[in-house]
C-alpha cells in the first residue's frame, strides 16, 4: 500500500463505520407470514422508529402499538382477498427531517386450498326462517357478540406467543366450505379440535374474558380479548370455568369440551378474530411476536 493510501486509511475506515451505523439505524419493515393465504392473520413489524407510524395492508388500515425497538400491527386478510401481490405501506414522522419515513413491502397471497364437505345436523339449525322464539334468541346472541367484540384498542395483554387451547387432532380446519343437509352452504371460520365431553380447554394466551354465554349456534361460549384488536373464541363447551371480566393467563383452564349449540358431535371450535375478521388460528400460532422462529404447527404433530 502506498504512503498516500496509508494516510487515507483512517478516513476510509471512519466512512465505512458511519455507513454501517447508518444501515443499522435505517428503519426495517418485516411481515409474518412471508407468504399468506386469504383468511390469514398478518403481523407487521417496524424496527428503528421512535414515532408511532401509520400504514395500510392493501386497503386495510394498520393500528400500531409499541414493542421493543419499534412498533407492531396485527391485521388479517379477508377470505375474499384476491390472489397476487398486496402492498404494505408504512409512514412515520422523522424527527429533524422535512419528510416522513416511508416504507413498503409486498405480501404474496397464494391459493388457500380449502376443503369441501357435507354435514348432517338437526333440521332446526338449517331452516330458512327460524321460529320467532329462536330468531329472538339469535338476535340477542348477535348483540352480545357485537358488544364483546367492541373492546377499546390497547397494547397486547400477552407477553408470549400463542398456544393451542388443547392438543388433539384437527377434525375441520379453517376455511372449510360446508353444505348442511344438502342445502345450506357456509364457510367454517374456525378450527375444530377433537375431544370427548368434559376434557379441558385452555386459554391460548393471556387476556381478559369479555363474554361467557350460552348461545344458540355456538353453545356455551367463552370469548377472550388479548389486546391489539385480537380475540380468541371457544365454542360448544359443556362447562365454562371463567367469568366475564376475569383476567386469564396462557394455559389457564377456561372450560371443558362439549356438544352444545349447532354441532355434529363433541368437539372444540376454536376461533380467532382480528380487526373484525375471523382468521386462521393455525397461522396465528406460527407468528412470533418477538421476531424469532415460527412455532411448530398442529399438523406437524402426530
Amino acid at each position: 500500500m502506498s504512503p498516500s493510501s496509508l494516510r487515507r486509511l483512517p478516513f476510509l475506515l471512519l466512512a465505512l463505520g458511519l455507513s454501517a451505523f447508518a444501515a443499522e439505524e435505517r428503519p426495517l419493515l418485516s411481515l409474518q407470514p412471508a407468504t399468506a393465504r386469504p383468511g390469514d392473520p398478518v403481523l407487521v413489524t417496524v424496527r428503528g422508529l421512535t414515532e408511532v407510524p401509520t400504514g395500510t395492508l392493501g386497503e386495510r388500515p394498520l393500528r400500531f402499538y409499541p414493542v421493543h425497538e419499534g412498533f407492531q400491527a396485527l391485521t388479517g386478510l379477508p377470505v375474499e382477498q384476491k390472489l397476487g401481490a398486496v402492498v404494505v405501506k408504512v409512514s412515520a414522522p422523522a424527527p429533524g427531517a422535512a419528510a416522513p419515513v416511508e416504507l413498503s413491502r409486498t405480501l404474496d397471497v397464494v391459493p388457500p386450498g380449502w376443503p369441501e364437505r357435507t354435514l348432517k345436523v338437526a333440521n332446526k339449525f338449517v331452516k330458512t326462517k327460524p321460529d320467532p322464539q329462536v330468531q329472538a334468541r339469535m338476535e340477542a346472541d348477535k348483540a352480545a357478540f357485537a358488544t364483546a367484540f367492541a373492546q377499546a384498542f390497547a397494547a397486547p395483554l400477552f407477553a408470549e406467543n400463542f398456544a393451542w387451547p388443547r392438543q388433539d387432532k384437527i377434525t375441520a380446519p379453517y376455511g372449510d366450505l360446508r353444505t348442511f343437509n344438502g342445502k345450506k352452504q357456509s364457510q367454517h371460520f374456525g378450527t375444530d379440535l377433537r375431544g370427548a365431553v368434559g376434557v379441558p380447554v385452555y386459554a391460548a394466551n393471556a387476556g381478559t374474558v369479555v363474554m361467557t354465554r350460552d348461545a344458540y349456534a355456538s353453545g356455551n361460549t367463552v370469548l377472550v380479548y388479548h389486546g391489539a384488536g385480537l380475540y380468541t373464541a371457544y365454542f360448544h363447551l359443556s362447562a365454562m370455568d371463567v367469568k366475564d371480566g376475569e383476567r386469564v393467563e396462557r394455559g389457564q383452564l377456561l372450560g371443558k369440551v362439549g356438544n352444545t349449540g349447532r354441532v355434529t358431535g363433541p368437539h372444540l371450535h376454536w376461533g380467532v378474530k382480528v380487526e373484525d375478521l375471523w382468521v386462521d388460528g393455525e397461522t396465528l400460532l406460527k407468528l412470533d411476536f418477538a421476531g424469532g422462529a415460527p412455532a411448530v404447527t398442529q399438523r406437524d404433530k402426530p
